[in-house]
């Protein structure tokens, strides 16, 4: 059975059970009004990952200040309930808890992190509460029990063979893995690892980076002394920007591959130079890009907006503006008297939505990205794409 099908069974189920008392419970307190929908933002604005965090909240407020512009959803307008966590599993999870105790939120978007959205899956299945575009592309987290987290980015295995594709066909010996010392670098390293053994790739080794990177240079020598021949990178944040730099400075001749979290569009600028010759999985077209119809329409609504420039081309900002049209076309799909219930039916049901080149929804082997999405791009000096 694909995940969309227990999806749909599973609240057809919930509704012949008498069950379906989500809509109930939203309307008793704020998270749902006849004039309003609050949806729940815990994000990073503090941290290794405070850029991408702020990148991501202005995608979700582009789009709604076009929705919101036009009427809202069925004369609700949308508004975001933001709380910042720190990239800390334990604060994302006590941020959510509040809202579900004090009926703050209706449902919720673009968690950030593996390790935070695991602290609050358990919690979302028992209260039935949806949660559309967690950044995390965990296997972990994508189970068919899973009822309520929509995933619109593809998993960290697809990106991991993807990689381990490239590196093998440049015929790379002695790959090492550098990891965040979290359950997310945890559950990639193995993911890398297992494709480095399928592919009989001899490995140099796996190497743990601090969440802070108070190691990252001290880690960069090492990999230097070990003589490696390859690094991927299981890593994000400014983590990652502080292994990167001291490593490219050290040896920029080692190629280096990460996943499309490791460098974050934050970071280009502090990365310089070291960016030369980078090679990063790429899931969306480039935001910086106006060959894409996909980044034309991007680039439109935040300039409408009034996004500060570096989130106009900035590649988490465009992952939650497709994260929020997913969440407003089940808002739609949802009806004019929306519940938990009929919001997670509606999102299950999403076929195709196609924005520019990119085609999103929930098919066989939900979620996918029905562009042949997954590449390599290669960078140059600051983070610009050279192929």
């Amino acid at each position: 059975m694909s995940r969309r099908q227990f999806l749909l069974r599973s609240v057809q189920a919930l509704a012949m059970a008498g069950m379906g008392t989500f809509g109930v419970q939203a309307y008793a307190g704020n998270a749902i009004s006849n004039n309003h929908i609050n949806l729940g933002v815990s994000v990073p604005l503090t941290g290794i990952l405070a850029g991408a965090g702020k990148a991501h909240l202005e995608g979700l407020k582009a789009v709604l200040a076009e929705v919101n512009g036009r009427g809202g959803i069925y004369g609700r307008e949308i508004k975001l309930v933001v709380a910042d966590d720190a990239y800390n599993p334990k604060k994302t999870a006590e941020n959510v808890s509040a809202w579900l105790e004090k009926d703050e939120v209706f449902a919720l978007i673009s968690i950030l992190g593996t390790p935070t959205t695991a602290a609050v899956a358990k919690m979302l299945e028992e209260k039935g509460v949806p949660l559309v575009g967690p950044v995390t592309g965990a296997p972990s987290l994508r189970t068919d029990a899973a009822q309520n987290i929509f995933f619109v980015r593809p998993s960290y295995g697809d990106e991991a063979k993807r990689m381990v594709q490239q590196m093998t066909g440049m015929g790379l010996q002695r790959i090492a893995i550098v990891y965040l010392d979290n359950g997310f670098g945890e559950e990639v390293k193995g993911l890398m690892a297992a494709e480095l053994d399928k592919a009989r790739v001899s490995t140099a080794g796996e190497y743990k980076l601090a969440l802070d990177g108070s190691n990252g240079a001290a880690l960069a020598q090492q990999l230097v002394a070990d003589k490696v021949g390859a690094v991927m990178l299981a890593t994000t944040g400014t983590a990652n920007t502080a292994f990167m730099k001291p490593f490219r400075e050290l040896a920029a001749a080692i190629p280096v591959a990460g996943l499309s979290v490791s460098v974050i569009s934050s970071e280009f600028d502090k990365l310089g130079d070291a960016m030369r010759g980078y090679a990063a999985v790429s899931l969306w077209p480039d935001a910086r890009s106006m060959k894409s119809a996909t980044s034309r329409l991007f680039h439109a609504s935040m300039k409408k907006a009034g996004a500060p420039e570096p989130f106009q081309t900035s590649g988490s900002s465009l992952e939650s503006w497709l994260n929020m049209h997913m969440m407003v076309e089940g808002l739609k799909r949802a009806g004019k008297s929306p519940s938990r219930s009929s919001l997670r039916s509606a999102l299950a049901s999403i076929d195709s939505l196609r924005l520019g080149e990119l085609n999103l929804g929930y098919g066989q082997s939900a979620p996918f990205v029905a562009s042949d999405a997954i590449d390599l791009t290669i960078y140059g000096s600051g983070g610009r794409p050279v192929n």
